[in-house]
């Protein structure tokens, strides 16, 4: 090896380690502001609750009204002793995964399906857009004439609460790809199913997995609302027992129950994005 070539392969090596150097910089700064954020979050969450349970303390107006902290934690313990509360989140959480997934499998299946042909996607366009502005809530006597008060009324409601949010941000991803993309893939040959499969479907992933994000809560609504009417188990039916004989602290309880079920389905979305879309991670 000559001289040049070692300078070379010196000059190689010291900017491969000053660029180790500066990714593991960056990496370490991301983790300090995350934790940043995650303590700040965690101290404005307990100065509300601090808050919270000062102002109810000596009222009993505002106790019984908006219930305290410490009355929730009471009954979450009484309601998870008594299997009450694992009862109430397992039927939940199965009939909103159940909607979840099928509402985003048909609406995004149709979202992307559309790509095929503009023609077709506007002569559709008006048909979704009124089923969209259908408040779910009035759909639910319908949905148990149909399908019982069992569980398929459930499933019904949170897939109708998901399946059209799917299909418009699956479609909007579908439709947003670059067109030059398209013709360079047209002029290396490739069929509009290639071009389908290998470049549309792809790209419309960030699309794709904002609207999971966004539907877990639509999904976790549909179920809700569906125990509202008619159920004898399941988080929403123990928010409407609760609620029916003014026992604020188990509505907020129950309350409680939902958002984490809610944060839980949604970190797992976000785990299965960064599992799919390995390069989202570097953002």
């Amino acid at each position: 090896m000559d001289a040049s070539t070692r300078f070379i392969s010196a000059d190689t090596r010291a900017a491969d380690d000053h660029a180790a150097a500066r990714l593991a910089a960056h990496r370490r700064a991301r983790r300090r502001a995350t934790a940043l954020v995650i303590l700040t979050q965690i101290a404005l969450l307990a100065a509300f609750i601090a808050f919270w349970e000062y102002m109810t303390a000596f009222d009993r107006q505002a106790a019984f009204m908006f219930g305290s902290p410490s009355a929730i934690a009471g009954f979450l313990v009484t309601m998870a002793s008594d299997g009450s509360l694992w009862r109430d989140t397992y039927v939940t959480g199965v009939e909103t995964l159940l909607g979840f997934a099928v509402g985003n499998v048909i609406g995004t299946l149709i979202g992307l399906s559309l790509w095929y042909s503009r023609f077709v996607s506007r002569v559709i366009q008006p048909f979704v857009i009124a089923l969209g502005s259908i408040p779910i809530i009035a759909l639910a006597p319908i949905i148990i004439i149909w399908f019982g008060t069992g569980l398929m009324s459930k499933i019904a409601m949170s897939t109708l609460s998901v399946v059209i949010v799917a299909l418009v941000t699956s479609y909007k991803g579908a439709i947003g790809v670059d067109e030059d993309q398209i013709n360079l893939m047209r002029t290396l040959g490739a069929s509009k199913f290639q071009i389908f499969r290998k470049l549309v479907v792809p790209a419309s992933l960030t699309d794709i997995f904002a609207g999971l994000k966004l539907t877990v809560g639509f999904a976790l609504i549909g179920a809700i609302v569906g125990e509202f009417m008619s159920s004898s188990e399941g988080l929403g039916h123990a928010i409407f027992k609760a609620g029916s004989l003014y026992i604020i602290p188990k509505v907020f309880a129950a309350l409680v129950a939902t958002i984490a079920l809610a944060l839980l389905l949604t970190f797992i979305v976000g785990k299965v994005e960064k599992l799919l879309m390995p390069w989202r991670r570097l953002g």
